[in-house]
């Protein structure tokens, strides 16, 4: 059985999804993009002879795609979950899963309104085998209690658009969505600082305090020039454990040695994003979400929303997300 795509959103993360699903998810076919620039639309469906649709209402409700993917701008992304709610079907969503936690809770309200599990979100790095390999050397208890976690996540450039705000909902989400699942706990508060007083305030700290005291830093830095680059290290009380930097061939030449920085996100977590794809596909087939769901998509945009009070007020922030509905137990 093949599982039949809609792809809205064509641009560099959606066409990618599109090449990944054509040659590397033999159950699943890519049958219609949406995308609002036609052209890029019908660029990103020619490889998996997709049809191009005229919107992305079109395309929810159309009878040749059975589940969705939403890697459109950040801000359409909660009225386009809540549609694929309304028409029955599984969506797999790029993160943020909203712009603010209002909007991604009613998309929680919505989903458990059906009593069914339909959403996934994008959070691929619970897919990446580094990140997997650390969170299983946590969970073997070998490196006895987790005291601190330091995460580091810089881009060589950020979008032109950026803001304040947007480094935290749309780069650091990524961090305060891992560390809930590497350590299986939640957050409890939050501090973001920046050494830049005035125009983009980049980059970022943040000092994130767990519900079970473990400390953790995040830095975020999009226009770190050199590459894009992302380092976690986990420090307990019997030992350590770094995930450690992607490297292709070390080079020595003219008195030094070097190895290539990658400069793409895609690329850098190629894996990961083929992993994601390929168990969502599975799973929508079996009818069932084992991905991060709804409840935790609106997690990250409390903590995210928190942090962003954090660097316009100053000072530690609480994060208070509220009970977690039944759909999502287990």
């Amino acid at each position: 059985m093949s599982l039949r795509i809609g792809v809205i959103g064509a641009g560099a993360m959606g066409a990618d999804h599109i090449r990944t699903l054509t040659s590397s998810v033999p159950s699943a076919r890519v049958s219609e993009v949406y995308d609002f620039d036609t052209g890029t639309a019908r660029a990103a469906a020619r490889p998996a002879f997709a049809d191009v649709v005229s919107s992305a209402e079109a395309l929810i409700d159309s009878s040749s795609v059975d589940a969705v993917i939403i890697a459109s701008p950040d801000h359409t992304h909660a009225d386009l979950v809540r549609a694929c709610l309304d028409a029955g079907k599984h969506v797999l969503c790029e993160k943020p899963l909203a712009v603010n936690p209002e909007e991604s809770r009613s998309v929680v309200d919505a989903e458990v309104a059906g009593g069914r599990r339909l959403v996934q979100v994008g959070f691929m790095r619970r897919y990446d085998p580094g990140y997997t390999e650390l969170r299983d050397e946590l969970r073997s208890g070998r490196l006895g209690d987790v005291r601190l976690v330091h995460h580091v996540h810089r881009n060589a450039s950020s979008h032109t658009s950026a803001t304040d705000a947007g480094i935290v909902t749309g780069s650091m989400i990524h961090e305060l969505d891992t560390v809930r699942w590497l350590l299986d706990d939640e957050v409890a508060e939050i501090e973001i600082v920046s050494p830049v007083t005035e125009g983009l305030r980049d980059p970022q700290l943040a000092t994130i305090r767990m519900s079970r005291g473990t400390i953790v830093s995040a830095e975020v830095f999009v226009n770190a020039s050199y590459g894009y680059d992302i380092r976690c290290e986990v420090v307990g009380t019997s030992g350590t454990a770094e995930l450690r930097p992607l490297a292709r061939i070390s080079t020595r030449r003219a008195g030094a040695e070097s190895t290539a920085i990658r400069d793409d996100f895609v690329a850098h977590f190629a894996t990961a994003y083929r992993l994601e794809l390929a168990s969502w596909v599975e799973d929508t087939l079996r009818d069932t979400v084992r991905g991060p769901s709804a409840w935790d998509g609106h997690v990250a945009n409390v903590i995210a929303s928190a942090g962003v009070a954090s660097l316009v007020v100053g000072g530690r922030q609480p994060v208070h997300t509220g009970d977690r509905p039944d759909l999502y137990a287990g």
